[in-house]
């Protein structure tokens, strides 16, 4: 972040005297544009065999010199800018480390079964984008062998989502009632948001939509009563306002158009978990983590080259600091012992002791002595076999 806030103060320099010399140059040459027209104009007013007095000769040599001063003027500006851009370009090196191979693994793709897995996540990923010539493409040229109806469900749902941006819902009420039942048993909610917002689209249309926008409410929410009751009676709330517009009413929350992209969202959301996928591309999500990790990485590789103690990194799989990567990148819950300072693995589960502290069971092993183990929280001496495994 230092280094980014050191590049952007470079830049902002640069765009100040860039505005600062637009607007003298601005300003000098409208200037002598206008002195060069006003004597041009006096040229062709006077007579054609008119010869020009000392007066005036001195006036054009006046008006000459001023020109090629500003000339010189503005390329000396110039290249005043010139130094100030290329200040940027230096900011650029002297904050951030190119080598960005000292902070991988050349063994992580080195295998040809990895690269296959590889290309299959980036193929996956235009298939979920939309991208199905780029996808297919780069499946057979790849040699990849994609599992069939492997693209199909990422067409639907793209070819849906496209609808729902020109606020068509009814591709997404076809499929949203097609898997109604497994909607139901994830408790979404999906299907009332999508005819609420047809109906929503039938009352709009004043009292002349009225007729079927009734007819809509008696035909499809009754079946949501059980759980939507209380928005269902706020929709037919809105009638008793038709006549005078919704816009005015105590019901024009109901017509934000941010309900069109809550809808997108969570069509997006309930269908990738009907699908057993998450929201966002699995490569989307490394790569914005690997971009996030990426400066801390390499200042902390500086440090250790700088202080000569690179040996320190000799884990595989850890990395030498932590780094939060935001409640975003978060998909399941980890538990750190407090005592021992390390995340809890299956081999070495959190345990809750009988007062209600938890600690790793390397650190019960530990702490117990025999059939004693007194709290390193709290005064409480129990008998480490009461300590219960625990899951988060």
């Amino acid at each position: 972040m230092d280094a980014c806030n050191a590049v952007e103060r470079e830049v902002d320099k640069v765009l100040s005297k860039f505005g600062s010399i637009h607007e003298h140059a601005d300003r000098v040459l409208r200037d002598v544009t206008n002195n060069v027209e006003g004597l041009k104009k006096e040229f062709e007013e006077g007579p054609s065999d008119h010869e020009l007095t000392a007066a005036q000769i001195v006036i054009l040599k006046q008006a000459v010199n001023k020109i090629r001063e500003t000339v010189q003027r503005l390329a000396t500006d110039h290249r005043d800018l010139h130094s100030t851009v290329s200040k940027v370009g230096k900011a650029i090196d002297r904050n951030f480390v190119s080598d960005f191979a000292s902070t991988s693994r050349e063994d992580v793709f080195s295998a040809p079964e990895k690269v296959q897995l590889l290309n299959q996540v980036i193929c996956q990923h235009f298939y979920r984008q939309g991208m199905l010539d780029i996808a297919d493409e780069l499946a057979q040229e790849a040699g990849l062998q994609m599992e069939d109806g492997g693209k199909e469900p990422f067409s639907e749902l793209n070819r849906i989502l496209d609808n729902l941006k020109q606020r068509d819902l009814s591709p997404a009420l076809e499929w949203a009632q097609a898997h109604r039942e497994s909607l139901y048993a994830q408790n979404s909610s999906l299907e009332f948001k999508l005819h609420r917002l047809q109906f929503i689209d039938l009352i709009q249309r004043g009292p002349a939509g009225q007729n079927e926008a009734i007819a809509y409410a008696r035909t499809h929410f009754h079946q949501f009563v059980n759980r939507h009751e209380k928005e269902i009676q706020n929709l037919m709330g809105m009638f008793l306002y038709l006549p005078h517009g919704i816009d005015s009413s105590p019901y024009s929350q109901l017509l934000d158009p941010n309900l069109w992209a809550e809808i997108y969202d969570v069509f997006t959301h309930d269908a990738c978990s009907l699908l057993g996928l998450s929201v966002d591309s699995p490569l989307s999500v490394c790569i914005n983590a690997g971009c996030t990790a990426l400066p801390a990485l390499l200042n902390i590789k500086q440090v250790m080259q700088q202080r000569q103690v690179t040996g320190i990194w000799n884990g595989k799989d850890e990395l030498p600091i932590e780094i939060d990567l935001g409640q975003e990148s978060r998909y399941h819950s980890v538990f750190a012992c407090p005592i021992l300072r390390q995340q809890s693995t299956d081999s070495n589960p959190p345990m809750r002791l009988v007062c209600g502290h938890v600690i790793s069971r390397d650190a019960l092993n530990k702490l117990s002595n025999g059939t004693k183990l007194k709290c390193p929280y709290c005064p409480v001496e129990q008998n480490p076999s009461d300590a219960r495994l625990i899951y988060f």
